[in-house]
């Protein structure tokens, strides 16, 4: 009797019976492990060049003695007398969905009224990394979650007169390893606990998402009890646990297919609404289906730069090649939606995606480039054009043959990385430069670079003036990453590199600022998610790490 008693739009009366008959996954459960775990430890670091202190009596050097008397270490006391070593606190954060063997991250710095001055130049000794928690008084810890040591990177920038609190702390980038993986899940809502709802909400999940192992088809979702499903991460999401959680909450319970069928045409018009497209693109990303994707394909067409891309990203996630042109020109236009729009083409299996990120290596943008170097190795890190090479395993190092202005990227976080975005980099001679404490750089007239390393003995080698054949001697006299870094650093400021020089530049998502809407923008507000001249370390909470061109 409801169009007796009131007027209604067809459209408003399909919304209210869609909302009363559709029961979405996440109206019955909230996801589980998607918030970053931290692990600490305290350890010692070697290395320094009488920099470090002889730490005095307290927990934290009792717990190193008892590790180096479990590891049957001799003299511990006198080793932690040395001014070439320090006593440290360690910590990291695991990201949801991380898998046993992957690396993370691990931040170094000293105790509170530590003695040590510089962590330049240390070396972190393999530490057993756990979760702590303050109970009844004492600190408890957890069960060993993962291992962590490597060269610390520390402000290539700071120098010993400038902020001494920078050099006492510093990063291992890619120096811890998972040893057990962070599983996911969904737990029932209180009310909505029993076998026969844990059992619906798997088989929906495991309609949707599955794979193929040893030629069985297997779903993501294992319910375990009344209240608890376990999901496995699915490969098309791996590097976007986000994204695939709120697929996976999109999901209807129970509908059967004409049930389905019949919510289309209403998500056709949301998706057309910039208000609900994010979350229309996401309802039909669960549905999946051959009429889904049709709904998302004429989204394509809108007017509504927002209504384009949310209908491309989640065609992208379906692999539907007409998704790509539209991910790629955002990429590059939009910095609101950057991050996203790489992140999409990445996980796409085609090779048109492959090709416009090839493009992208190309454009001005630092961040559009980097961005697509990482884009392009999560999709196919064999491929010769962005697989590099191991510097005697203490980093990664790209040449990238491509055209555009030349560029030199380094990272201070996720991993050790140096790309070079052209051939052909030359430094400015002549100049002298660090590499570390112990080896130096010393650009000669004519064309050729004099490397030196001193210690107990001297070694000198001459190289060609490639920034290329630079960075590769310095390895071979044993210089770490952070060696590298710091005498990049150097050069930019000394004017002997050139080119452009950027640390992180990856696109930062989350801003809902478009490129078209700029001329809304006040007056001397910086444009959305271009980098400052300051780059950041990124765990959960950026820090303030250095400069960069």
């Amino acid at each position: 009797m409801a169009p007796m008693l009131r007027t209604q739009s067809p459209a408003a009366l399909s919304d209210d019976a869609d909302t009363e008959a559709t029961l979405l996954v996440g109206d019955v459960a909230h996801p589980y492990g998607l918030g970053y775990v931290k692990l600490e430890a305290v350890a010692l670091l070697t290395g320094l060049h009488g920099t470090g202190e002889d730490p005095p009596p307290s927990p934290q050097r009792a717990a190193v003695l008892a590790e180096m008397n479990r590891r049957e270490v001799e003299n511990p006391n006198r080793i932690l007398a040395s001014p070439n070593t320090a006593l440290v606190l360690v910590r990291g954060f695991l990201r949801p969905g991380i898998q046993a063997g992957e690396s993370f991250d691990v931040e170094v710095r000293t105790p509170s009224r530590s003695g040590t001055t510089n962590l330049r130049g240390g070396q972190l000794l393999e530490t057993r990394l756990s979760e702590m928690a303050v109970l009844g008084g004492q600190i408890r810890q957890g069960h060993l979650m993962a291992l962590a040591s490597g060269a610390v990177l520390v402000d290539p920038v700071t120098s010993n007169k400038e902020n001494l609190a920078l050099l006492r702390k510093g990063r291992v980038l890619g120096g811890g390893r998972v040893l057990k993986s962070r599983n996911l899940g969904l737990i029932l809502d209180h009310q909505q606990q029993s076998i026969r709802m844990s059992q619906l909400v798997g088989k929906a999940i495991n309609h949707r998402f599955y794979s193929y192992f040893d030629g069985q088809r297997e779903g993501v979702a294992t319910p375990k009890t009344d209240e608890f499903i376990e999901l496995q991460l699915h490969p098309r999401y791996k590097d976007n646990v986000g994204r695939y959680m709120r697929v996976v909450r999109s999901i209807a319970v129970s509908a059967t297919r004409p049930q389905q069928q019949a919510r289309l045409p209403l998500l056709a018009n949301q998706l057309l609404d910039p208000l609900t497209s994010a979350t229309a693109a996401l309802q039909l990303e669960a549905i999946g289906t051959e009429t889904a994707v049709e709904v998302l394909q004429q989204g394509l067409t809108s007017e509504d730069p927002e209504v384009r891309f949310y209908a491309a990203e989640a065609l992208a996630y379906l692999d539907i090649t007409e998704s790509v042109d539209t991910l790629a020109k955002t990429a590059q236009e939009e910095p609101a939606f950057r991050a996203n729009a790489l992140a999409a083409l990445s996980a796409m299996d085609d090779g048109g995606a492959y090709e416009q990120l090839r493009g992208l290596l190309e454009v001005k943008s630092a961040q559009t480039r980097y961005g697509a170097f990482r884009a392009l190795s999560a999709m196919a890190p064999n491929d010769p054009l962005v697989r590099g090479k191991s510097l005697q395993g203490k980093f990664r190092f790209h040449t990238l043959d491509v055209p555009g202005e030349q560029l030199v990227h380094v990272t201070s976080s996720h991993q050790p990385e140096i790309v070079l975005f052209g051939t052909g980099h030359q430094l400015q001679l002549p100049l002298v430069l660090d590499a570390g404490p112990k080896i130096l750089v010393n650009g000669l007239r004519g064309g050729t670079v004099k490397i030196s390393h001193f210690g107990e003995t001297t070694e000198q080698r001459v190289v060609e003036n490639q920034l290329e054949d630079v960075i590769r001697t310095v390895v071979e006299l044993g210089g770490e990453y952070p060696d590298v870094v710091q005498m990049l650093q150097q050069a930019k400021d000394t004017g002997a590199l050139s080119c452009r020089y950027r640390v992180n530049a990856l696109p930062l998502g989350g801003s809902e600022l478009l490129e078209s809407n700029r001329h809304n923008r006040p007056d001397g507000e910086p444009p959305a998610n271009e980098a400052p001249d300051t780059y950041h370390l990124q765990t959960p909470r950026p820090e303030l790490f250095g400069k960069q061109d």
